[in-house]
Order: C-alpha cells, then structure tokens, then sequence
C-alpha cells in the first residue's frame, strides 16, 4: 500500500511540474511575441496520416513524379475539382510503384497541390496496402 502511494505521489508531482513548465513556456513566447500556436490552418490536413499531423518536414525542392501538369492546381480547394480533373490525379496514382505513392502525395504537398477529396482515401489505401 505504502508503495502505491508514492508511486502516486511521484506521478501527481511530475504532472503539475510538466503542467507548470509548459504554461511557463507559452506566458514566455507571448510575452517576447514568439509563436504560441502553429501557423497551419487547424481545418487543413495534408492527408498523410490517418490521424492528421499538423505540418510536414519540409524539403528544399518537391520530387516530381512525372506529373508536372499537376502543378496547374495548386492553391485550389480540394473539393472543386471536375470528374475529369480528379481522373488526371487517379491516372498517375494508379501509375505509381507501391513504394512511390506515399512521397507522390507528400510532393503534391510540398507543390501547395492539394489533391481532390474524391482521391484521397484511394490514396490512403494504398498507402495502407503497400507498407505493411
């Protein structure tokens, strides 16, 4: 019993120092005018995970794919795409070696491409299917 306690007691101490800590840290970056909270809109994904993370680690140039004629839609909404224009993106997915198509949808990214709703959760299949 005496164990348990202070095992506990360990816990609840190292929770309120983490707590204070990181509220000591966000007072600090507000009060200098660092950044408190990411600058990525919180209703954007990039689609790469399952769980959506915020941000991607950047690369100095995008990886093409063969597929610069995508490039025609970047900075456009996801949602607006045609019929057609959503079987040019699933043209060169399906094209894709399996171990290409995660960095094909990564490059898209880093080229502010976003790919069309319609497409995304094919591509995350494959994504699935092809790394174990």
């Amino acid at each position: 019993m005496t164990g348990a306690l202070i095992i506990l007691s360990v816990t609840v101490i190292a929770g309120v120092v983490l707590y204070l800590t990181h509220r000591f840290g966000e007072n600090e970056a507000r009060q200098f005018g660092g950044p408190v909270e990411s600058n990525v809109k919180p209703d954007v994904c990039c689609g790469l995970h399952d769980v959506c993370e915020k941000g991607l680690s950047g690369k100095s140039s995008p990886i093409y794919f063969d597929d610069e004629e995508l490039d025609r839609f970047a900075g456009r909404d996801p949602e607006t795409y045609s019929a057609e224009e959503t079987e040019e993106f699933r043209e060169v997915l399906y094209t894709l070696l399996s171990e290409d198509v995660y960095q094909w949808g990564l490059s898209l990214t880093e080229r502010g491409v976003a790919m069309p709703s319609a497409l995304r959760d094919e591509w995350i299949m494959l994504i699935k299917d092809g790394n174990p």
